[in-house]
């Protein structure tokens, strides 16, 4: 079952951050990966040798915007298509022949995505969402005192007592 922190508790912001630092560290990895030589006799790219290399690295940038942009079971289902693109990128650095490096950073970046991809599926429905805590200034005013609450009822000729 997922962790639900109880009222009035803050749920821990760590894991959330944990999970854009490997996606980012991941993105950074692949992205550089796809930049670097990896056949110095045709002077090709880790892009041309891999092209998958750089959508890679952008879905990473775009799953965290939706890390931090989401909540509950869609952040894990959101972890699953992270954990997939991890397999993928893994895939991709095993199943290619290339300098030790560019295949060490693209696997690098697959572990880190995978971790990241882990972490959202088994926390990711407890982990806050940003912006999910605040009020707007309005709903704080109107949060803050019950029983002015209900004078303003009452003056806006309001029955509090009627639960229609």
């Amino acid at each position: 079952m997922s962790e639900v922190p109880a009222p009035g508790v803050r749920p821990d912001r760590r894991p959330l951050w944990i999970v854009v630092a490997l996606l980012l560290l991941g993105a950074v990895a692949l992205w550089g990966a796809s930049g670097i030589t990896w056949d110095a006799s045709a002077d090709r790219s880790g892009a041309e040798v891999v092209p998958a290399l750089t959508p890679l690295a952008l879905l990473c940038l775009a799953a965290i915007a939706a890390v931090v942009a989401l909540s509950g079971w869609v952040r894990r289902v959101l972890g699953v298509v992270v954990l997939l693109a991890g397999g993928v990128a893994a895939f991709q650095a095993v199943g290619t022949d290339g300098p030790v490096l560019g295949r060490g950073l693209v696997f690098a970046g697959a572990l880190l995505v995978v971790a990241a991809g882990a972490l959202l599926v088994v926390r990711g429905s407890s982990m806050p969402r940003l912006g999910g805590g605040y009020q707007t200034p309005g709903a704080a005013k109107r949060t803050a005192d019950p029983e002015r609450e209900l004078w303003n009822a009452l003056e806006r000729g309001d029955d509090p007592t009627d639960r229609d």
